[in-house]
């Protein structure tokens, strides 16, 4: 439609076709030559350049430009407006950085061709500004086109990494969800297979443990494939209790204060339960301790408050592994502007995992 409005400027060269008195023959060939120009001219408009066609393009335009002084010096001084067109076509065909001299350029020869042609000097002032403005408006628009593709192409970038972002947040919570439920899960089926033979009841009770882990994982995953589940701190408080000591572990676990974490954000408090589960899956699975503690305490630091969650077992010890689990621990208290450490405690004997996030003045650490 913008291109169709330059087309207005066709009516002159063709008003002078049908009545400026030309023979057949001269009005055949101006015909014909109008009919080359405006195709070329199309041509020009809707071709998509690349920076290797400028050469090309530069070219398409000397001969453009050679076809409006031709039929203006032949056909007389209406045909001085097809110089716009060539105007038009160096703004919609060339970058900005060559339409800025190419648009004066074709001006210039308007004027130069106005001069040489009867009577041209009074079309030239009523061509000059249509000549100038249309083909830096049609800069304008190319300019303004590639500017709206990459915005396209930007916004499919950005719903792209939206995705893989949702995907990679769904992958960390079903790990660590799954992770600590079949762990439990796991514990418990080896106990009730050794309490089987000679002691069932006890069986049974681990048997009904594992369908109640088990209903309660199901409910967790589909709560955290439609991204409502927050786990909180009393609630992996008292899991952790629960499967450190079916673990046969000696669970030092508080009871956490509803002072110590009700004015925490959602968000932090969180991931300071994601991370005390992991902990706790991991001492149950890999560190063979005996004992686990659990703290909550509030610290001072030069950052501010920081509320720490430390979990810290007298297993085997060893060097932390950069897996899935830590990974995503890591992620998620760096979105609330906390931190992760991990590794061996002092002397190599056991393991320490300490999270923190930031949080305001709330009292005395349970």
């Amino acid at each position: 439609m913008w291109i169709g409005v330059w087309l207005f400027y066709l009516s002159a060269p063709v008003a002078d076709l049908m009545g400026g008195g030309h023979s057949p023959g001269v009005r055949l060939l101006g015909l014909a030559g109008l009919l080359t120009f405006v195709c070329w001219y199309l041509v020009l408009v809707f071709r998509t350049v690349r920076e290797r066609d400028i050469g090309r393009v530069l070219g398409a335009l000397a001969v453009l430009s050679a076809q409006a002084m031709v039929l203006s010096l032949t056909l007389g001084r209406e045909w001085l407006v097809l110089f716009v067109y060539v105007a038009v076509a160096s703004g919609a065909a060339l970058p900005a950085r060559l339409s800025r001299w190419t648009v004066p350029a074709a001006t210039a020869m308007l004027s130069v061709t106005a001069l040489a042609v009867p009577e041209g000097r009074a079309y030239l002032a009523g061509l000059m500004v249509p000549a100038l403005l249309g083909g830096f408006a049609m800069a304008g628009v190319r300019q303004l086109v590639r500017t709206t593709v990459e915005l396209r192409q930007a916004r499919a970038t950005v719903a792209q990494l939206a995705a893989n972002e949702e995907r990679l947040r769904l992958a960390r919570d079903l790990h660590d969800l799954l992770g600590h439920s079949l762990s439990l899960i796991t514990l418990k089926s080896e106990l009730a297979g050794r309490m089987l033979p000679e002691q069932p009841d006890r069986a049974a009770q681990q048997v009904a443990d594992i369908e109640q882990v088990s209903r309660q994982a199901l409910i967790d995953v589909r709560e955290a494939v439609t991204g409502y589940r927050r786990p909180t701190l009393p609630g992996e408080l008292a899991g952790a209790r629960t499967a450190l000591t079916a673990a046969g572990i000696v669970a030092d676990v508080p009871m956490a204060a509803p002072a110590l974490h009700a004015e925490l954000p959602e968000r932090s408090q969180a991931a300071l339960a994601w991370a005390l589960r992991e902990a706790v899956t991991n001492v149950v699975r890999h560190s063979g301790a005996a004992r686990c503690t659990v703290r909550l305490e509030q610290l001072h630091t030069l950052d501010g408050p920081m509320l720490v969650l430390s979990v810290r077992d007298n297993g085997r010890g060893g060097r932390a592994s950069a897996g899935n689990g830590l990974t995503g621990l890591t992620e998620r208290l760096a979105e609330v502007g906390g931190a992760l450490d991990a590794g061996p405690r002092a002397g190599g004997k056991g393991f320490v995992l300490s999270a923190r996030v930031p949080c305001q003045d709330l009292g005395s650490a349970s």
